[in-house]
């Protein structure tokens, strides 16, 4: 009995050189892979991310832009935060997932039935899920390409505009001007057009009658503009009157267009249109209106004289034909009428003899 605990300890001793140790070098190993995984990810974000900040710098350098550099550089902190949040925890699975395999071999555990269901589930889940991993790899490239983020105006060019409520690796929530919430997979997003980076630009084509003197039209349309300029710090450069634009139908177009903050266009435009309206009541140049003029060639004159003639004279004929018939007709009864005298002129002796 003295023995016992003798051989107990020795076995465990014997297991934890063979078993232990092994293992515990998996587990160390593991949290140091995790660690460094963790840190490369998180580095390699940033240089990316780095590059993609100064990028946004320079092309933003000719204006004012919305953003100041450090809220530039505190959104571009957050982005990359999250990313390397996630992007670790998806090494930290795999790095785990193995030392767990490993460390079942090392306890005897046939891991080769594991791996094969391993396998099958991967398989299934490869095919069942495409669309999900579709999603998340585009949304993991939205993040660090900073294609868009929560607050802007973004268009995904199937029907889908909005403001850009929430942004997740799956999905993107988007609310129109009307109020509608649009839930968009990142998948499904082929191409985005933002209207909220760096600046935006007010155009407007104002329309102005053929009859307008198109020079003074054009400086009124420029006096306005510098005046909404001035008193707007949404503008950012002195708004210019690119030109005739289009020759419509009833109306000649003029380009009008201002530079302003991101978002602040929609508002621009509709107050140019308000103090555009003022300054042509004031100065009396004239917003034309659909209208239509007929004019009517000498060939289609001389056509219709003809028609009309042709028309009176079928006329004329026609109550021409109506008068002989008359005639005929009253003829033929004063005939009649004579014959019927005769014919009693004739009877009266024989009458009298009876």
């Amino acid at each position: 009995m003295s023995g016992s605990p003798l051989l107990l300890a020795s076995g465990v001793g014997d297991w934890l050189v063979e078993r232990g140790i092994p293992i515990l070098v998996i587990l160390i190993v593991a949290l140091a892979v995790t660690l460094v995984a963790k840190r490369a990810i998180a580095r390699s974000l940033r240089r990316v991310a780095a590059a993609r900040l100064r990028q946004r710098f320079l092309l933003a350098a000719d204006v004012a832009p919305l953003e100041t550099d450090e809220q530039l550089a505190a959104r571009s902190e957050q982005r990359t935060h999250a990313l390397a949040e996630i992007l670790g925890s998806v090494a930290s699975v795999v790095v785990w997932l193995i030392a767990a395999f490993l460390i079942l071999t090392e306890l005897g555990v046939n891991i080769a039935p594991l791996i094969a269901g391993a396998g099958v589930v991967g398989i299934a889940l490869g095919f069942g899920a495409q669309s999900l991993v579709k999603d998340f790899l585009s949304g993991i490239f939205i993040l660090i390409e900073d294609q868009f983020a929560v607050g802007d105006v973004v268009d995904l060019g199937q029907g889908e505009a909005g403001i850009v409520e929430d942004l997740t690796l799956r999905r993107t929530r988007l609310r129109s001007v009307d109020g509608t919430v649009w839930h968009v997979p990142n998948g499904e997003i082929l191409r985005v057009g933002n209207m909220s980076q760096h600046w935006a630009r007010a155009l407007l084509d104002v329309e102005v009658a053929y009859s307008t003197d198109l020079e003074h039209a054009r400086e009124v349309i420029k006096g306005v503009a510098d005046r909404v300029a001035a008193s707007d710090e949404a503008v950012l450069d002195e708004p210019e009157v690119w030109g005739v634009e289009s020759l419509g139908a009833s109306a000649i177009a003029l380009r009008l267009v201002v530079k302003t903050q991101p978002s602040e266009q929609w508002r621009i435009m509709r107050l140019l249109r308000e103090e555009l309206k003022a300054a042509f009541d004031a100065e009396g140049i004239e917003i034309p209106f659909p209208q239509q003029t007929i004019w009517m060639r000498p060939d289609d004159e001389a056509a219709r004289a003809a028609a009309s003639e042709t028309s009176s004279a079928g006329r004329a004929s026609s109550g021409g034909s109506v008068a002989s018939s008359g005639r005929s007709h009253s003829a033929a009864e004063g005939e009649a009428q004579r014959r019927d005298t005769g014919d009693a002129a004739r009877g009266d002796p024989g009458d009298g003899a009876d």
